[in-house]
């Protein structure tokens, strides 16, 4: 299912959505809202189209859950093997901003797992990409590097935390994790390039204890999974033991939010 070719196919989609987004985002730009309250712009409906048509190209048998696309009753596809998990525009606020920290996401699902994932940052020009059986790699204004990985620094940790929706109890979780660490250091961005920090080995652990969206983080955790990282379930853990017996995330649940979680790269 994943091949060099599909590899490159998700990656030139994404980049040609990239593009389309920093069209928008050069002009003015109209906000809408949903009836959630949630932010969106025409930029979003422009990725959704282009990563929809693109990855019908790649095989129009692979089912595409998007967020702009989102209302596939469970029943139709509870029974999917595979399936394409799509953020067109992950970050619309920062988008919105015009602070450069907005993503397409494209994620390849199986059995409820993340096995391929595309994140690019067209405003960073920054692309990662990976998957468990292949390794991660990171394309920065051309260049291309594979992602290491490495284990944490057990005296200091770079804890990553979103820019417009950190909360109380996100700081207090970051707080219980000074009772363990000599050093905690803390910085934020936006969108799913928090876990892609993970990935690229700038950051530690990232606590997500407020609402996500399944297609928020499966591309990026399957480019953290490809080092060896994890995003787990959140339930108080307060040490690195704890998080690694713990649960991981899945994905296309009855209902598409994800729990609380915390990623963190390999321990």
């Amino acid at each position: 299912m994943i091949t060099e070719r599909v590899i490159s196919d998700v990656i030139e989609i994404s980049e040609k959505a990239g593009n389309e987004i920093l069209n928008v985002y050069n002009r003015d730009i109209d906000v809408q809202y949903k009836d959630d309250k949630s932010p969106i712009t025409e930029a979003d409906r422009i990725s959704h189209h282009i990563i929809l048509e693109g990855l019908k190209k790649i095989n129009k048998n692979v089912p595409v859950l998007s967020e702009e696309g989102k209302d596939i009753p469970y029943e139709k596809r509870m029974n999917w093997e595979y399936f394409w998990l799509v953020d067109p525009l992950d970050g619309t606020k920062e988008f919105i901003k015009k602070n450069g920290e907005f993503t397409v996401n494209i994620a390849l699902i199986h059995r409820q797992k993340p096995v391929f994932g595309v994140v690019y940052a067209p405003a960073l020009n920054k692309l990662y990409y990976g998957g468990k059986d292949f390794g991660g790699y990171m394309i920065e204004k051309g260049e291309k590097v594979r992602l290491e990985g490495n284990p944490l620094n057990r005296d200091k940790l770079v804890v990553v935390a979103s820019r417009s929706h950190i909360n109380e109890e996100t700081k207090e979780f970051i707080e219980s994790l000074k009772r363990f660490y000599r050093d905690v250091e803390t910085t934020s961005i936006g969108s799913s390039l928090k876990i892609c920090l993970l990935a690229e080995g700038k950051a530690d652990i990232y606590p997500r204890i407020g609402p996500t969206m399944e297609w928020d983080t499966a591309a990026a955790h399957a480019v953290l999974n490809s080092v060896g990282g994890r995003i787990v379930v959140y339930n108080n853990q307060k040490t690195l033991r704890e998080l690694e017996e713990s649960d991981e995330l899945i994905y296309n649940k009855e209902n598409l939010l994800n729990p609380y979680f915390v990623a963190y790269r390999s321990l």
